[in-house]
């Protein structure tokens, strides 16, 4: 079953990258490109996409395994499709991932005529919010309990736009070591923002499913709301 709605270039033009996009009524003031978890473009992120919307933002998710799998939606609460996501995510080259947020920036700034474009990433997603700070031209990029991104402190210097994570203190998927060093490495960066969730696991703010910590999430989702309109519209 395909939940996305819009098909976008991708930069090669090799392919097109399948995307859910929710509009906004009127003229969006900004668009927010919404990057899955593992479990793909599901109810969840479906969800927050609609939620950019209602805000007045033009809300792009797109696809990120259409080259191993177009579709996939796996449920965080199976164990057996918890694995699933994983491979999935051992299989992604993160690298050519990238490529394809620049061809939905791209997108978003000369089809959809939307200037301003910001991204919000979870899990799989907030690294690739790190990434995209440090290798592309994004306006703003927040990070929900991104991974690995201690191992990626050395492309800090790139970000020169504004970059948000939240990071619980208790995440199983990046330990005490991992968070010591995101701190050590970019606590005192110019853009970005870093803010802890004490005693919070991996998922928090998950909009489906058994993970989300009800007043984490709201917290988390305020502040992320205050960034993008300082810095998207």
């Amino acid at each position: 079953m395909t939940t996305t709605n819009t098909e976008i270039p991708a930069l090669d033009g090799n392919g097109m990258i399948p995307a859910y996009v929710a509009r906004p009524e009127g003229t969006p003031r900004g668009a927010i490109i919404v990057q899955q978890e593992i479990f793909g473009v599901d109810a969840g992120i479906r969800k927050k996409a609609d939620g950019w919307a209602s805000k007045g933002y033009l809300a792009v998710a797109p696809d990120t395994f259409w080259r191993q799998t177009p579709g996939v939606e796996l449920d965080a609460d199976k164990p057996e499709e918890f694995q699933k996501a994983i491979e999935y995510m051992s299989n992604h080259d993160f690298d050519l991932g990238i490529r394809d947020i620049e061809a939905v920036i791209h997108w978003i700034r000369r089809e959809a005529g939307v200037p301003k474009v910001g991204l919000v990433g979870y899990c799989m997603g907030g690294r690739v919010a790190y990434m995209t700070a440090a290798r592309t031209d994004i306006d703003a990029s927040v990070g929900y309990y991104g991974v690995m991104i201690d191992q990626m402190l050395n492309e800090k210097h790139a970000i020169a736009r504004p970059l948000m994570l939240h990071v619980p203190t208790a995440d199983g998927f990046v330990p005490p070591e991992a968070q010591k060093a995101i701190h050590e490495g970019l606590d005192d960066h110019p853009k970005v923002i870093l803010h802890d969730y004490e005693g919070l696991d991996h998922g928090f703010a998950a909009e489906i499913g058994s993970r989300r910590d009800e007043a984490g999430a709201t917290l988390a989702d305020e502040r992320t709301t205050a960034f993008f309109a300082e810095h998207i519209g």
